[in-house]
């Protein structure tokens, strides 16, 4: 077997490392992901997780691709804990003008929880995944998350607060591949989702209506008044639900320049500033996890602050607060900074504020 496509590199017989679970989506990622550990000897069970109602076509179209792979595909339950640690936080953070990344949530909460639980009960020590990055084990014996080759693809922030419980168990092969390179190998497969298409909306809200969903349950967000740049009340806003930092379409306000959202305020005020003003240079983080569990030291770091952020390099002071050498665009409270040395992903916290 290949080492690229082991949680480390301390493995010395088949028989250590010749069941794997993998959880499944029906997606051509987690389909390839299976192929692959079957190339490579392992004895491949999937699962696919209901999360919400919404899921009920990811969970057939999961059935379908186990059954062309040959393998069996369990069917995890996390319904529950998906709306209590994934939906309710999401929602209540918007009401409040926070913008979470509801992965972030999901995958340490309730995603591995639920692959590593069915693991065990299987008596299967590797689970594996479709993301788009690497595990590696470290000089210091930590099994850690590295960026992919795909950097386009990189979903190593998304990972960015799975303990080393987790991380010691983790098969993540296509972290060596190109996308295209994924689909070619679907299509070589033969596998049916070889060009389908890829998942981009929150997946509990397949519509994207992510305003119309929290409303849809009975909540609303703070009410508010926009405010000029220039500090003037420019009239109240719909709810600060439907607004997030940065944001420049959809605000329904003329005023002879093109603004953006600066700061959604404690109050449920917005305050709007003009292009070229959305960059801070300092970020505050709450709630810091990392891949060992050990504090992050005070010093210089390469930090995302969204999933499609390229890295930028920022002193850390040990606490709570990030000062970049280059001011970031528009950072905003419910985000994850993920942390990183090189290519290694340290661990992530929650944004709570920024200064320009």
């Amino acid at each position: 077997m290949s080492d690229a496509l082991l949680p480390g590199n301390g493995l010395d017989t088949y028989e250590e490392q010749d069941k794997v679970l993998v959880g499944m989506s029906g997606g051509v990622d987690s389909s390839v992901t299976v192929r692959i550990l079957q190339q490579q000897g392992f004895a491949v069970t999937g699962a696919v997780i209901r999360f919400s109602p919404a899921h009920a076509e990811a969970v057939e179209s999961a059935r379908r691709t186990a059954k062309q792979l040959g393998i069996e595909c369990l069917v995890l339950d996390a319904q529950d804990l998906f709306e209590q640690e994934v939906i309710r936080p999401f929602c209540d953070a918007y009401c409040a003008g926070r913008t979470p990344h509801p992965c972030v949530l999901c995958n340490p909460a309730v995603k591995f929880n639920a692959l590593v639980t069915a693991a065990d009960r299987l008596g299967i020590r590797y689970i594996a995944t479709g993301h788009y990055a690497r595990v590696e084990v470290d000089e210091d014996g930590a099994s850690r998350i590295h960026q992919p080759a795909c950097l386009a693809r990189d979903q190593s922030y998304m990972l960015s607060r799975l303990p080393q419980s987790v991380l010691s168990r983790l098969i993540l092969p296509l972290g060596e591949f190109e996308k295209e390179d994924v689909r070619e190998m679907a299509r070589d497969f033969g596998l049916e989702c070889a060009d389908a298409p890829d998942s981009m909306e929150i997946c509990f809200i397949p519509e994207g209506d992510y305003a119309g969903y929290i409303e849809s349950r009975g909540m609303t967000g703070k009410a508010g008044h926009f405010l000029a740049p220039d500090g003037r009340d420019l009239g109240p806003h719909k709810g600060v639900l439907h607004y997030t930092v940065g944001q420049r379409k959809g605000l329904g306000i003329a005023l002879g320049e093109p603004v953006f959202i600066k700061t959604i305020l404690e109050s449920g005020d917005i305050q709007l500033a003009r292009s070229g003003e959305e960059f801070a240079r300092t970020v505050t983080v709450a709630e810091i996890s990392t891949a060992d569990g050990a504090p992050l030291p005070a010093g210089e770091y390469l930090i995302k602050v969204r999933s499609a952020a390229q890295p930028a390099p920022a002193d850390f002071d040990g606490q709570k607060t990030l000062t970049f050498r280059d001011p970031v665009r528009a950072p905003a409270p419910g985000q994850t900074a993920a942390f990183y040395r090189g290519d290694t992903l340290l661990g992530g916290g929650f944004i709570t504020g920024s200064l320009g």
